[in-house]
């Protein structure tokens, strides 16, 4: 199944038809109170939802895909979770570009460590990436997203991949200089989540997707996922030692090499198999 949030947080599930409206289902939710949760009620509540969206997209007639605008198709995610570094051959462009790369941010993942981005950064892949910073160097990174579905605490790998609800496209928006990497990549609008969520029944194991993401035509980053240093189900494993991983949270796997410039007037397009692309165009 693939999920959508579109124009004003409607839900809905993309056929090939179209999008079919089963907003009507969210009604079933339950009704929370402050303090909110630090989690997606959705997320949440998918596998008994999964029933009554499939009913109600036979009860629906489709819109035209192109007549929407597409929003993250998580909307209140607790946290985003980052994967530095986790392709071999990006690892070395990094080490190989000391003018662009700081060197306290060219280690090893297993080194490095994971890192936070802002949930304000977030948007879907109808919206504009917004240049905050037009005389730096702001790079692209394509990354394979995983939405977690269920709370994630202490997982092994061998499990990990039961706790997962979707993916989609994810790109990582990032201002290239010597500060943190939560601060350079929190920026607003710098992490963009669609088109929409695949439910992880139809992608059983995400260890050999191919990618790509090109900038006005031009292809810059090309890989699979068979080339992560750590697998999803190890970053999993690895997230959730630290953190209690919760319905909703994003965990942005890594990008391959390739990363470069973008500026205000491009537009970048990105592909996953299995999920399908987002066209995202970029402004100052």
């Amino acid at each position: 199944m693939r999920l959508c949030l579109f124009n004003d947080h409607r839900l809905g599930v993309i056929e090939a038809d179209g999008v079919h409206d089963v907003t009507t289902v969210l009604k079933a939710l339950p009704a929370k109170e402050y303090p909110f949760p630090h989690y997606d009620l959705l997320v949440a509540a998918l596998p008994d939802l999964r029933p009554a969206i499939e009913e109600a997209v036979r009860q629906s007639s489709p819109i035209p895909l192109d007549g929407v605008q597409l929003l993250s198709p998580v909307a209140n995610p607790g946290k985003i979770v980052a994967a530095p570094v986790n392709y071999r051959k990006h690892l070395e462009e990094s080490i190989a570009e000391p003018e662009t790369f700081s060197r306290a941010h060219v280690r090893q993942i297993q080194e490095t460590g994971l890192f936070l981005k802002a949930t304000s950064s977030l948007i879907g892949a109808s919206e504009a990436v917004r240049i905050r910073h037009p005389e730096r160097r702001t790079d692209h990174e394509v990354e394979l997203a995983v939405i977690i579905g269920r709370t994630c605490d202490r997982v092994s790998r061998d499990q990990a991949l039961s706790y997962v609800a979707g993916y989609a496209i994810g790109l990582d928006i990032t201002v290239r200089g010597p500060e943190e990497r939560s601060l350079r990549k929190s920026i607003d609008t710098y992490t963009v989540l669609g088109p929409w969520l695949v439910t992880s029944d139809e992608i059983p194991d995400p260890s050999a997707l191919a990618f790509s993401l090109d900038v006005n035509g031009e292809v810059r980053q090309s890989a699979n996922t068979r080339d992560l240093i750590l697998s999803v189900p190890e970053l999993i494993e690895f997230a959730s030692s630290f953190y209690t991983l919760l319905p909703g949270d994003i965990l942005l796997t890594g990008t391959p090499e390739g990363v470069g410039p973008i500026r205000p007037g491009d537009t970048m397009n990105a592909h996953i198999d299995c999920i399908g692309d987002i066209n995202v165009s970029v402004v100052e």
